[in-house]
């Protein structure tokens, strides 16, 4: 419903389609090292589990910690995400609540509307984004009262959201100016660099397909096709709505805007009357609003589970591998996970929120790689279902692809990233190291 101001920070422009591109070469590298990984282990799991299992307990509460923040934080921003699709969806119908009830009370960039008058200076206000907590805590409701994901729903999710994209793309592309394009690439290659830093968090999750190691009839061959292929769909896709967003529109308002492509489609429907852009625009809202729903679902259920796994070796206390008695269901670390999100998703705008994402992902992508390297010099002879092809070529340029985008967030990501760590060092030296089912303390008792 409002844009934040632009931050400063160079970005990709009309060349985010190049960025999107980039950001899909750097997964797949990244993802036949997950493969990798995941075949080596006989049990399904995330790479606090590959990990674990196969270079020790330092490294994988560090990736376990990593995954805290890089889950916790992306539902956040995705929770963001969804609260800015039902303000929009509200404005459809009408109905504007208060803006100090649908705003995070930070805003590093400030709020203006559609006109240009600010709403919002920088900094800090009074508000708080309730539809981002409420939609948090419902659906830690359900997944405490246990939920189980089925292929058939899963399907359904998945058609609605490429229907959304489709009708955008489809009835967007009349709309074009071709003078939006212009400049292409307005930053330079460090635009582009950028761009792909900050949008790097919409491929997270691609990596659960090199999870199905164990289960696919010729890993080596169905793997890669079935990460490269998942990526290739994910990039056709996303390059068309970013071609079409930015011809629509001029790519600097849709800088920190939660909701850009419907917001978009607000501002060219009260430009030119279009009902077919007004019917469009709820279809899109739909869609997204039910891609957002299962995302939020699959994420919040995986932390809670890597808190789970955590607590159980004894990385975390008891009380996060608290079993429910009549759901069966890691009830507490669900709540626990549901407050964490909810809060600050109703605190942080989806910029700050994104850049810590990505920052978490990239390192934990950076970790698993190179435990590749090590566990191909260490324990060459161990079984694999699938060997990432090229010898070292796939982890190394993983590695080296994922710094290069890390390189391109801002400074204070960096030092909120190193911060976060730290804490987690310190939990480890005061508390895990001594309660790990591992340690010396614990086979006394």
């Amino acid at each position: 419903m409002h844009h934040s101001a632009t931050l400063g920070r160079p970005g990709a422009g009309p060349a985010l389609a190049l960025s999107l591109i980039l950001v899909a070469i750097v997964c797949g590298f990244t993802g036949l090292c997950y493969a990798e990984l995941a075949s080596m282990i006989p049990i399904a799991g995330s790479a606090y589990t590959y990990t674990y299992a196969t270079m020790g307990e330092l490294i994988a509460w560090i990736i376990g910690w990593d995954l805290i923040l890089e889950y916790a934080v992306s539902n956040m921003a995705v929770s963001v995400g969804f609260a800015a699709h039902l303000v929009d969806l509200f404005d459809w119908f009408g109905w504007h609540p208060a803006l100090r009830w649908i705003t995070p009370a930070y805003l590093p960039g400030g709020m203006t509307d559609f006109k240009g008058n600010v709403l919002y200076a920088p900094g800090l206000h009074f508000g708080f984004n309730f539809p981002a907590f409420v939609v948090v805590m419902l659906l830690t409701v359900v997944l405490v009262r246990g939920i189980r994901e089925s292929a058939e729903a899963n399907n359904v999710m998945v058609i609605l959201k490429i229907s959304a994209i489709l009708a955008f793309v489809i009835v967007g592309a009349h709309f074009i100016h071709p003078s939006n394009y212009h400049p292409f690439i307005p930053e330079g290659w460090s635009g582009v660099l950028t761009g792909g830093s900050i949008i790097f968090f919409t491929y997270i999750g691609f990596d659960s397909v090199s999870t199905a190691a164990e289960e696919a009839k010729n890993p080596q061959r169905d793997l890669p096709i079935g990460i490269i292929a998942t990526l290739i769909v994910c990039t056709v896709l996303y390059i068309a709505v970013a071609v079409v967003l930015t011809g629509i529109v001029n790519w600097k308002t849709l800088i920190d805007d939660a909701a850009p492509v419907v917001n978009s489609m607000k501002k060219l429907t009260l430009l030119t009357g279009s009902q077919t852009l007004h019917w469009t625009r709820l279809a899109v809202l739909f869609g997204a609003m039910m891609g957002m729903i299962s995302s939020l679902l699959v994420f919040q259920l995986g932390q809670a589970r890597v808190w789970f796994a955590m607590s159980r070796d004894g990385l975390l206390p008891r009380l996060f591998s608290f079993v429910h008695p009549k759901f069966r269901t890691p009830s507490t670390a669900t709540w626990i996970a549901g407050f964490l999100v909810g809060i600050p998703g109703g605190i942080l705008d989806i910029g700050t929120l994104a850049d810590l994402s990505n920052i978490g992902t990239l390192f934990a992508f950076v970790l698993v790689s190179i435990g590749v390297i090590i566990l191909r010099y260490k324990q060459p002879e161990r079984r694999r279902g699938f060997r990432a092809p090229g010898g070292l070529t796939a982890p190394i340029l993983s590695v080296l692809f994922c710094i290069l985008l890390m390189a391109g967030l801002p400074i204070l990501t960096w030092l909120r990233f190193f911060a976060w760590l730290i804490i987690g060092l310190c939990v480890y030296s005061l508390y895990s190291r001594h309660h790990s089912e591992f340690s010396p303390d614990e086979r006394k008792r």
